[in-house]
């Protein structure tokens, strides 16, 4: 083994670049893990934080370095507790060793069966609450109901939202192209002025698209209607060619932009949802 240190080629070119290689799939597989838990947030915070002490180092801002440096040991505590369930899942993660295998292949999300259930429920009457993942992973919404890892069908997603049966009320979380879990539980909307107008499936759509990137269907129990929530709005009462063009567009990674539809956060009496 020393002799081979000895040799020129593996001192400075080979045991350089292992090491860059090696260190570049630590960051890349741990950026992965991350983004299955909403920790992602956490992350891009401890950039910023990061940068802005990198700026204040080399321009010599004293009053900044100083206060920085006075908060970053109540910082780290209180990431460690406010953040203890994400962080818990990311080493329980690593101790499985899951970690060190490719992602699998994304499958395409099923609309058709998605849309035709939908308006099987619209018509019944049926509330629905269904959530399709974009970039940032919901493994922590998933563990609130019950996994499934079933194939997208329009029956079993009627199914699924049937009046007292113990799934009815959650979420159906579709990822992949699969039924990942039904029954999770959503974040509820802080916004205040909309507590009084939706209904609570409205309300956890809402607050989904406002902690993460998802794309939420939702399907009124009071009225029939259907609407989708991304990106912290919430878009109400569309057509379903509405919702078949957004979800297209939504959940594409081609990179074209979006059109979002006219139709916005309109408000609606008492929704009892």
């Amino acid at each position: 083994m020393a002799a081979l240190h000895d040799i020129w080629f593996v001192q400075h070119i080979l045991l350089p670049t292992l090491d860059v290689l090696l260190l570049s799939f630590l960051i890349y597989k741990g950026y992965q893990i991350i983004l299955q838990t909403r920790a992602v947030q956490l992350f891009r915070g401890g950039l910023f934080l990061a940068g802005l002490y990198a700026i204040s180092f080399f321009l010599n801002l004293r009053t900044l370095l100083w206060l920085i440096n006075l908060l970053a040991p109540s910082f780290v505590i209180g990431v460690a507790i406010i953040f203890q369930p994400e962080l818990r899942k990311i080493f329980t993660k690593l101790g499985q060793g899951r970690w060190l295998q490719p992602g699998g292949r994304s499958r395409p999300h099923q609309f058709e069966e998605v849309l035709s259930a939908c308006e099987n429920l619209s018509r019944q009457r049926r509330g629905a609450l269904i959530v399709f993942p974009r970039s940032v992973g919901l493994k922590d919404i998933i563990n609130t109901g019950t996994v499934i890892d079933a194939e997208v069908t329009n029956a079993l997603l009627q199914t699924l939202f049937l009046f007292d049966t113990p799934l009815h009320d959650g979420a159906v979380v579709i990822e992949d192209g699969r039924i990942a879990s039904a029954g999770s539980f959503l974040p509820l909307s802080e916004q205040t002025d909309v507590r009084r107008s939706f209904g609570t499936r409205h309300r956890a759509a809402l607050g989904l698209a406002e902690e993460s990137d998802a794309v939420i269907l939702v399907v009124s129990e009071e009225t029939g209607c259907i609407s989708l929530a991304y990106d912290t709005n919430l878009y109400y009462d569309l057509s379903i060619d509405e919702v078949r063009a957004q979800l297209v567009e939504l959940l594409d990674t081609s990179g074209r932009p979006v059109r979002h539809p006219a139709k916005e956060l309109e408000e609606v009496a008492e929704l009892e949802d």
